[in-house]
């Protein structure tokens, strides 16, 4: 924090707070200091930047067609689609609309499937399903989120399934849309996995923090039980490699145990430690060695 510029030979109004040495470790605002019974002026501006900047990231417009003409060049087949919420007034007072698609783009999925008449049965077996998995991607509370870090972690991660033999249903792109609408998506595409890549809720530290929630078995109804997170994926967050490691994990896992959400923990290392570094591993796990 910068002192307040002061007469020489005058005292700083700022009373300096003894825990000022651990801010450099988090950026959570401790350590404030105080003038009087008020915050000094440069933490209360702050504050009220990062608060615009969190409300600013929830009504950011998603550029989508900038998104989709970025995500071409990595070789898929990009679908655009968009939840049952008809603007970003109706997502934000409507979060059932979100979870849902619309009309159009449900059927747009169904003549994909050359079945535009005939339900989804939910209950269908996964070897009868054509795609092991299904990337979707949505704005979420935070298109500055997505339009930021979709086409890093995308060009990480498919790469290494495509090389695992993977077969990837085309990217789907949502506007307005919430976590439960992949699961729609994934179901309407015949994935066995989906993984849905959307803007987190904005904090006052991070307006740019993107979720993954990955859900084995996709189907219209399942809750969060069925589903599991990997939260704060930003530079200043979790970092894009080690974020790819932990949903590498995870899809292996859920595809070979035939599950996900609270059935599937997560054991991962970081990716040093999983090369046999001395890094920081899973301290909730026992050390077998």
């Amino acid at each position: 924090m910068t002192e307040p510029v002061k007469p020489p030979g005058q005292a700083s109004p700022v009373h300096a707070n003894p825990w000022a040495a651990l801010r450099r470790f988090t950026d959570a605002r401790i350590a404030l200091g105080r003038t009087g019974v008020s915050l000094p002026t440069q933490p209360q501006l702050a504050f009220q930047l990062a608060h615009a900047q969190a409300r600013d990231a929830v009504h950011l417009a998603l550029d989508v067609s900038a998104l989709q003409t970025a995500l071409s060049e990595l070789g898929h087949e990009t679908l655009r689609l968009h939840s049952a919420a008809a603007d970003r007034d109706n997502y934000l007072q409507r979060p059932d609309l979100g979870r849902r698609l619309s009309a159009a783009s449900r059927e747009a999925l169904l003549a994909r499937r050359g079945s535009p008449t005939e339900p989804v049965a939910p209950d269908q077996a996964a070897s009868e399903r054509p795609h092991d998995i299904a990337f979707v991607v949505a704005d979420g509370l935070s298109a500055l989120a997505i339009g930021t870090h979709t086409l890093p972690f995308l060009s990480r991660i498919l790469p290494k399934l495509a090389d695992e033999g993977w077969r990837i249903a085309p990217l789907s792109l949502v506007e307005q849309g919430r976590v439960a609408v992949a699961d729609e998506v994934g179901e309407l595409l015949g994935a066995k996995l989906v993984v849905i890549l959307i803007g987190e809720r904005p904090g006052l530290s991070s307006p740019d923090s993107m979720g993954l929630y990955l859900t084995w078995m996709p189907a219209v109804g399942l809750t969060d039980a069925a589903r599991n997170c990997i939260s704060n994926v930003r530079p200043a967050g979790l970092p894009y490699d080690e974020a790819v490691h932990k949903l590498h994990w995870l899809l292996t896992e859920a595809r070979r145990r035939g599950l996900s959400g609270v059935a599937l923990k997560d054991e991962t290392a970081s990716p040093d430690a999983a090369l046999g570094g001395a890094a920081s591993r899973n301290f909730l796990l026992p050390d077998l060695r």
